[in-house]
């Protein structure tokens, strides 16, 4: 038996992340991954290859649409979804690859096969009809989530798929049904539509990517909706059914009550994801889990049992790869006996579609249940010189800010790069920035940060350029 200071179980963004940080801080470490490929479904599945079909995507409607406009003359624009799969498949490999290295660089030992465990201290891995067992003074399970569907409805990855099969399929449908409203289903109908589908999104609430501020939610539909995405919301999905020619999906408006069937040649389900923790062997162990599935943990992600801790999509907390390793990280320096801590106020969102939208911290809606003063700051991407160069004038820059003490609460952003840019704000609300620091802090022109300032000096209605 090999015996490990810390072994984890999971080898995704938070698994991979922690297992890395706990060998720099001097502990044997190793990691347990049963998928044959480390990166969990982040880079397999998730993250990085809808990040590819999205930039190609977005490519390929400008060459096809927007550059004529611009100047730049291009005939014969083809689409080979061969090609980009090809693409998007070598990029998962590289990365994929890149993390095995880093293992080797960091010391870290990787065991494939699936992980159960069997004490406290002791986890057995099958690999096939391999058994083996390890021992590790502490055991952190990050095991991820599944996708989760609708009552009654199969997903087969063939006419009805989840964002995996979404990501790999092998021609453009002609119309594409999107269950729910939220983060992965728009990243992925905006894929499609761009490449030639007519996309149409189901979500049971009367509005998209809920928990958002509202504000920025209503203006991400009507950029979606000209650009030609279609939406039936305050819908009920009844039935989802397989039919010869594609999927047959019954749904009722919640209002009117009325009834529709549409027929659809594929149908991407994407009603949200669930905790993995099947086959674990958790409650044999005394790992105590909540009404949701969610394994429980204390401040320092400690479970019940006190040397076994989880991170990432099996705990509460956003579903988010980047949420996950800095869990990974914080979990790693505690067990050398460090101050590991996760700012969970501060952890920002991104919706990859074009524009993009970005946010961190309070929206309105949360700032009001809290009856919290608050200040407004926004700026068009409109009035600002690089967006308006560039052709990418859509959305807009919002602030909100203590009514009393000026400092930052919230940040919400839809238009070009903001993907990027919500980083300047993370930085400046872990820091406790105020408005006014932001309005001071210089930035360079022509940028599409300048909008950052424009709204901070819009907290206090002083913008210069709108």
């Amino acid at each position: 038996m090999q015996n490990f200071d810390l072994l984890v179980i999971g080898g995704g963004p938070g698994g991979y992340v922690c297992a890395i940080r706990a060998a720099q801080l001097g502990l044997k470490a190793a990691c347990v991954e049963s998928r044959g490929a480390l990166g969990g479904t982040c880079l397999n599945v998730g993250c990085i290859p809808s990040k590819s079909l999205l930039n190609l995507s977005e490519n390929f409607i400008k060459a096809k649409k927007d550059f004529n406009h611009q100047g730049i003359e291009i005939d014969g624009i083809k689409l080979n979804i061969e090609k980009m799969m090809s693409n998007k498949n070598k990029s998962i490999q590289v990365l994929t690859k890149g993390v095995e290295f880093l293992f080797k660089k960091n010391k870290v030992t990787y065991i494939r096969g699936k992980g159960v465990l069997f004490s406290p201290n002791d986890v057995v891995v099958y690999d096939n009809n391999k058994k083996t067992s390890y021992s590790a003074k502490y055991i952190v399970i990050a095991t991820g989530s599944a996708v989760a569907s609708l009552p009654g409805v199969e997903i087969d990855e063939k006419n009805i798929v989840s964002s995996t099969g979404a990501l790999s399929l092998n021609k453009v449908p002609k119309k594409l049904a999107v269950i729910g409203g939220g983060y992965i289903g728009l990243e992925m109908g905006s894929v499609w539509s761009r490449l030639g589908s007519e996309v149409t999104v189901i979500e049971y609430l009367d509005h998209i990517t809920p928990g958002m501020d509202r504000e920025i939610s209503n203006e991400f539909k009507k950029i979606l909706i000209k650009q030609g995405i279609k939406f039936k919301l305050g819908s009920r999905v009844n039935t989802v059914k397989s039919i010869s020619s594609g999927v047959s999906i019954n749904y009722t408006d919640i209002k009117t009550s009325k009834n529709e069937i549409e027929d659809f040649d594929k149908v991407l389900v994407s009603v949200g994801r669930k905790p993995y923790t099947e086959g674990l062997n958790l409650s044999k162990v005394g790992v105590k889990k909540d009404k949701k599935g969610r394994i429980e943990v204390d401040k320092k992600l400690q479970t019940s049992i006190k040397n076994i801790y989880a991170i990432g999509d099996v705990v509460k907390g956003p579903m988010l790869a980047h949420k996950a390793e800095e869990e990974g990280i914080a979990v790693a320096e505690i067990l050398a006996g460090q101050a590991g801590h996760v700012n969970y106020d501060v952890i920002p969102g991104v919706i990859y579609t074009s524009p993009e939208v970005a946010t961190v911290g309070k929206t309105e809606e949360q700032l009001k249940d809290e009856k919290k003063a608050y200040k407004v700051g926004k700026f068009p991407f409109m009035a600002n010189s690089r967006a308006k160069v560039n052709n990418e004038t859509e959305g807009f820059v919002k602030i909100l800010a203590d009514s009393e003490t000026d400092k930052v609460l919230g940040v919400h952003i839809i238009g070009p790069h903001c993907g990027d840019m919500i980083a300047e704000m993370a930085l400046a609300m872990e820091f406790g920035a105020s408005a006014e620091d932001i309005a001071r802090t210089c930035h360079a022109h022509p940028t599409h940060t300048e909008a950052i300032k424009e709204a901070a000096l819009a907290v206090d209605k002083r913008p210069i350029h709108f």
